[in-house]
């Protein structure tokens, strides 16, 4: 039974080097990961004068802007990356990636002042938007269209990997030692990514057509001296198809690079605003605010076990959703999985508003109840967001845009993303402070439910779909 499991699936001798390339390139999502579920449990002890590691006090409005500034970082992320991986290429960009992930964990070691802790988290937003366009893209183009969901679900696996371990670690290690052991995981990833060839389509628009060769017979396991019949039929007809989509892209555009007409088109606009609105879903149904003041939030709801129990806990739920998505997505498809996503999170969050309502406007007695139950509405929502809408985004988006415009057109929505989620980490402590979290649980209500009828009337299956369509 192991032995049929290990030779199907992504584990087929034709896509093992995929899957072995995408777990080499998602280390460093995992290092970044790490630094983002270290901020839910470090802050509270950063804020508090008799707990804080630092030689100073955080406060709100100072804790306020350490959470949301990675999310500029992300903007500058985004587009900087974007650029380079235009101009160099893919493989110059995922080595960048480890530049900001190292200084870091350097500074956050250094960190004299708060000033100190604002530049680190931009560095981290950096290259979290770097990141989220680099990579997706750069997997779906490797990535043969049978497994191409599943790989790409990778991506958020290892950063709800590294989120939990970050919960664990600040709960429990010393602050100044955090950063000796994480330091470790980018030179690990540069070492791991220092062989990887170009992307066959990127060294195809570079005019190296037997570089693109050796390329895809690597990434389809098929460059060693007896590749088998399977493998060399699996990288024929995907060099064939590749080739024929960039000769059909050149001879549409006429030899000409990007231009406005590239944008302005129905296929163009309609796959735009499909990531517009699915980086919405992503960030407004607040799974990310919830993750970076999941602390917080338990607090406020007078939750019996200790908060940082809690958010481990649903740092945990999150790896079990993302791998349910990973199981799920190349067999029943993306739309599916996005409208019982949004219906989940739509119930989650409007249960847990209820919850909250009564735990903090009423006088009523909710001990029996606070022990289990604000926790199980939380981490149901977690699951159900990770199994759709969270992970599903990214593939979606890689599949849905046209294959001239995706580098430029993705990093405009994951530059959307990254203002979209500087927003909602921003406001959201002060929507539970001023209109409280009952509140601040119903509006996300309302966004899921707007994404709902968005997948259900106009979003288009792209399961099976070739990236080159």
């Amino acid at each position: 039974m192991f032995l049929k499991m290990f030779n199907s699936g992504i584990f087929k001798q034709e896509f093992r080097r995929q899957l072995q390339v995408t777990l080499s390139v998602i280390v460093i999502t995992l290092s970044h990961g790490i630094g983002l579920g270290w901020f839910s449990p470090m802050l509270p002890k950063l804020q508090s004068e008799s707990k804080t590691p630092l030689d100073f006090v955080v406060d709100v409005h100072e804790g306020s802007w350490v959470g949301s500034i990675v999310c500029l970082g992300g903007v500058t992320g985004n587009f900087l990356f974007a650029y380079i991986m235009s101009c160099f290429g893919r493989k110059v960009a995922i080595y960048g990636l480890a530049v900001p992930n190292t200084l870091i964990w350097f500074l956050f070691y250094f960190a004299n002042s708060v000033e100190l802790l604002y530049v680190a988290r931009f560095c981290a937003g950096i290259t979290g938007g770097g990141m989220y366009v680099v990579l997706p893209i750069f997997i779906g183009e490797i990535a043969d269209q049978s497994i191409r969901g599943r790989l790409c679900s990778f991506f958020t696996l290892a950063l709800n990997m590294g989120i939990l371990l970050g919960f664990i670690i600040a709960s429990h290690v010393p602050y100044h030692v955090i950063p000796f052991i994480v330091i470790a995981l980018p030179f690990c990833y540069l070492l791991l990514t220092a062989r990887l060839p170009e992307s066959p389509q990127q060294l195809l628009r570079w005019g190296r057509e037997e570089d693109a060769k050796r390329a895809l017979k690597y990434y389809c396991n098929c460059d060693g001296p007896t590749p088998s019949k399977e493998s060399e039929r699996a990288y024929q007809k995907q060099f064939e198809d590749m080739r024929d989509a960039l000769q059909q892209q050149t001879k549409d555009s006429g030899n000409e690079g990007l231009t406005m007409s590239d944008f302005y088109n129905k296929r163009a606009l309609k796959a735009i605003v499909t990531g517009l609105i699915l980086m919405t879903g992503n960030i407004f149904t607040g799974t990310f605010a919830f993750i970076n003041y999941m602390s917080n939030i338990f607090e406020r709801v007078h939750t019996q076990l200790e908060p940082n129990t809690n958010t481990i806990i649903i740092g945990a739920v999150q790896i079990v959703g993302t791998l349910a998505s990973i199981y799920l997505v190349d067999r029943h498809g993306r739309k599916i999985l996005l409208i019982v996503s949004c219906v989940g999170c739509a119930l989650g969050t409007s249960a847990f508003g209820v919850y909250a309502f009564y735990a903090e406007e009423t006088d009523a007695d909710l001990s029996a109840y606070s022990a289990w139950l604000p926790v199980t509405i939380m981490a149901l929502n977690i699951f159900i967001a990770n199994v759709g809408i969270i992970s599903v985004t990214m593939v979606v988006l890689v599949e849905v845009l046209p294959q001239k415009i995706r580098s430029v057109a993705s990093s405009f929505c994951f530059g959307g993303l990254s203002c979209l989620a500087f927003a909602s980490v921003k406001t959201f402590p002060l929507m539970m402070e001023y209109f409280g979290l009952a509140a601040s649980m119903w509006s996300c209500t309302a966004v899921s439910i707007l994404c709902l009828f968005y997948a259900v009337v106009f979003l288009e299956e792209t399961k099976n779909r070739s990236i080159y369509e």
